[in-house]
């Protein structure tokens, strides 16, 4: 099924500076050992300044850009490879851009029927004087991802009221966020892979933090949540997950794969399904979803890197006959 020569030079590109380099580090480590187990001679390289001038000295056929986070999922690593011409895997630098910014994600997605919680940004300072909008709601860094620096601010909460400057919380962090509503209910995500016809939409998965809400540790921490795949819920708010995942990796541009999250109000229908954000660097660790939703749609983790990496190179060959 998979149209790749099995003796590939790749490059994993992962770890970096951003708040995600230990998920990253641990996701280019498991795709590094399954593509040299499939047969590929593989370099792995720890992003630093001279990224450039290593890859160039790798000289590989293709990169697997394992990085999450500033500056690898912004667009700019991905700039610095286009003008390489060296082939890459995930998302293009517009994708990216927009990809990463939750709030032009909203303007992308939302004229095109996809519901998206209202919300705007704020300055950090200003939250020590009035909340943005009525309790609860959340708060969030406009282009982190992995839930880092996420903080729910609720009518009884311990931030204080208004929020107090020396409360723990993004805000200390990072000079603007975006506020939102807080959509109560049940947190789901689905997963979508290019193949050769076209992408498609794999599963939906619902997450079950035993405390708290789906944060960076619950995401990443052994034993901390329950993954149900596929989702115990209702065979419409099913489709419409899927429906919306598809259609999100499409008008974004996604390539190879993406990653649509959700949070569903089950007191109110499909009225109550909201995407909160697509990611298009999904991690690829032991817990990470994507190779879970694979699995359970007949894939082994070995073969979900080299239809990623598949995915690359025939956009690569695209883009190059389309210059021609």
């Amino acid at each position: 099924m998979i149209d790749l020569p099995n003796n590939l030079h790749i490059a994993v590109l992962m770890g970096g500076w951003a708040n995600e380099r230990p998920v990253s580090l641990m996701s280019g480590e498991g795709v590094a050992k399954a593509l040299e187990e499939r047969g590929h001679r593989v370099t792995r390289i720890d992003m630093d300044r001279r990224v450039a001038a290593r890859i160039a000295e790798a000289a590989p056929d293709v990169v697997f850009n394992a990085l999450h986070g500033v500056p690898g999922e912004d667009g700019t690593v991905q700039g610095m490879l286009e003008l390489m011409g060296v082939p890459y895997t995930h998302s293009g630098v517009a994708t990216s851009v927009i990809a990463i910014d939750k709030q032009l994600t909203k303007q992308a997605l939302v004229p095109h029927g996809i519901p998206m919680p209202g919300g705007r940004i704020v300055k950090s300072a200003e939250l020590f004087e009035r909340d943005p909008m009525p309790r609860p709601y959340v708060l969030k860094p406009v282009n982190e991802g992995s839930s880092v620096g996420v903080a729910i601010v609720t009518e009884g909460g311990n931030y204080g009221n208004p929020i107090a400057r020396e409360a723990k919380g993004p805000w200390q962090e990072f000079r603007e966020l975006l506020a939102e509503p807080y959509i109560k209910g049940r947190e789901m995500t689905a997963a979508v892979i290019d193949f050769p016809e076209g992408p498609r939409a794999l599963a939906v998965t619902e997450l079950k933090p035993k405390s708290g809400f789906y944060d960076f540790d619950a995401k990443y921490t052994d034993g901390m949540t329950d993954h149900i795949c596929p989702a115990e819920i209702p065979q419409n708010i099913e489709r419409l997950c899927l429906e919306y995942a598809l259609k999100a990796h499409k008008v974004l541009g996604c390539r190879g794969t993406s990653r649509t999250d959700f949070r569903w109000d089950e007191e109110q229908g499909e009225d109550g399904l909201f995407v909160l954000e697509t990611n298009t660097q999904p991690g690829m660790t032991p817990l990470s979803l994507v190779p879970e939703q694979a699995r359970y749609a007949g894939f082994e983790y070995g073969e979900l890197c080299e239809m990623i990496v598949a995915a690359a190179l025939r956009d690569h060959a695209a883009k190059v006959g389309g210059d021609g």
